[in-house]
């Protein structure tokens, strides 16, 4: 079989048959696993090409993702990558007549939200942005091409916008990236606590996911941005999700926040536990008495890899 300009070997079964009596190899102790990829300039020069290279390894990574039922809605695959600031600068400037602050002065992401409760979530992130002490300076609307989906991840599609956000000491790196934290782990809290459904996909000054319940080669026809020759990046890590022991969705799609993770995590329950268990004695220098806005460290509902990237 061929995928790109690789070929992937099928062994007959007498050939399987002969490993299995003449080798260390023994077909019960197989494992799936997801497939990773990641590729960057090492002199940190930004190119469409890097995300091209991405492309490429994503799709040739196929055969480590995997479908469910109808065969066309994959288990999951997406790609981060840093601000293409150059591209959101001139859409926002376009739409919304604003002019975005310094790249690493404002914060992006994309929110995954319910057609329903999509101007009550608006209205609770702007709310709980300025409880950060950040303002909301846009929201924009993604282009996506929903005909490349599978019938089974149309069905669960969810409303996309993304955000932009700053605050007036966006110039001090570390207490800007602080306040972009609480406001994302808030964000999650409290939308669960009002019945409303928000998923912060990335919340970020300095890269960007897209994901969602893609198969590998969904994922670039689905995201407008992702073809557009002005998305420029000097790293791109991708994930083709094989869903080993939870469902596949939309949000446990993959790359998370900060990383993309190819395994399972046996201690998953006992390290929660711990986890949770410390948060009676924990305290933070930089969050002081706001360091329970943050609880719980890890949240519900999580993937051993969701779990393993709280942030």
């Amino acid at each position: 079989m061929e995928m790109g300009r690789k070929k992937m070997v099928i062994l007959s079964e007498e050939q399987l048959e002969y490993a299995a009596k003449n080798s260390l190899w023994r077909p019960q102790l197989e494992k799936d696993a997801c497939g990773v990829g990641f590729c960057a300039s090492v002199k940190g020069i930004q190119t469409h090409e890097i995300l091209k290279a991405g492309r490429v390894m994503l799709e040739r990574m196929a055969h480590r993702g995997a479908c469910v039922g109808d065969n066309d809605s994959g288990d999951g695959a997406g790609v981060m990558t840093a601000i293409p600031d150059d591209l959101y600068r001139d859409d926002i400037k376009r739409t919304n007549d604003i002019d975005l602050p310094p790249l690493g002065q404002y914060a992006t992401g994309i929110l995954f939200l319910s057609p329903e409760s999509y101007k009550q979530a608006k209205e609770s992130f702007s709310d709980l942005a300025r409880g950060c002490k950040l303002q909301v300076l846009a929201w924009r609307k993604l282009k996506v091409n929903s005909d490349h989906l599978g019938r089974e991840s149309r069905k669960t599609e969810p409303l996309m916008r993304q955000v932009f956000v700053t605050s007036d000491f966006a110039s001090n790196q570390k207490r800007f990236h602080q306040a972009i934290y609480l406001l994302r782990k808030q964000t999650t809290i409290r939308m669960l606590q009002q019945g409303v459904s928000c998923y912060v996909v990335s919340l970020s000054a300095t890269t960007i996911v897209y994901k969602g319940q893609f198969t590998s080669h969904q994922l670039f026809l689905y995201y407008d941005d992702l073809q557009n020759p002005k998305f420029v990046t000097h790293l791109a890590m991708v994930h083709s999700r094989f869903s080993t022991n939870t469902f596949p969705s939309w949000s446990r799609a993959q790359p998370n926040r900060m990383l993309a993770h190819n395994g399972e995590i046996n201690t998953l329950r006992g390290n929660i536990n711990f986890m949770k268990a410390r948060e009676g004695i924990m305290s933070s220098r930089e969050y002081g008495e706001s360091i329970h806005k943050l609880y719980p460290v890890v949240e519900n509902e999580m993937t051993d890899s969701g779990s393993l990237t709280m942030c």
